[in-house]
């Protein structure tokens, strides 16, 4: 895995994504999914060149169950973009990179007003219910 890229599981989460200073792009992944493999080389790309800009993270479902329940995560690869914490985008699945570069760059332009504009709110879910 690239350098550039953090490793997101229940305990850092809400610091890195919800409470981060940075817009996040997160792809939601597991090990046995050969599509998040594929998916796997231009997202460490994408990662190495906006740096700067955004935060590129990633997180194993089959690690962090919670988290993907939380943001509704069906199906994998699900790559979630975020903003002041709040999502503002998603793409599924094997999805041409040039999608999540673009998803990237709106981000960056958009997402802040986005987020600013939403009343999307994270459903309280509890392993314990």
């Amino acid at each position: 895995m690239s350098s550039n890229i953090q490793k997101l599981n229940d305990r850092n989460w809400e610091k890195e994504v919800e409470k981060g200073k940075k817009p996040c792009v997160v792809m939601f992944s597991s090990p046995t999914c050969p599509y998040c493999m594929q998916m796997k080389p231009s997202f460490e790309e994408f990662a190495e060149e906006f740096k700067e800009k955004i935060v590129f993270a990633e997180v194993d479902i089959s690690k962090s169950p919670t988290i993907a329940s939380r943001y509704g995560v069906m199906g994998t690869p699900t790559f979630k973009f975020f903003c002041n914490g709040k999502p503002v985008y998603e793409l599924t699945g094997a999805v041409y990179p040039h999608l999540i570069k673009k998803g990237v760059e709106d981000t960056l332009e958009h997402g802040p007003a986005c987020a600013n504009n939403t009343t999307w709110k994270a459903p309280e879910i509890s392993p314990y219910t």
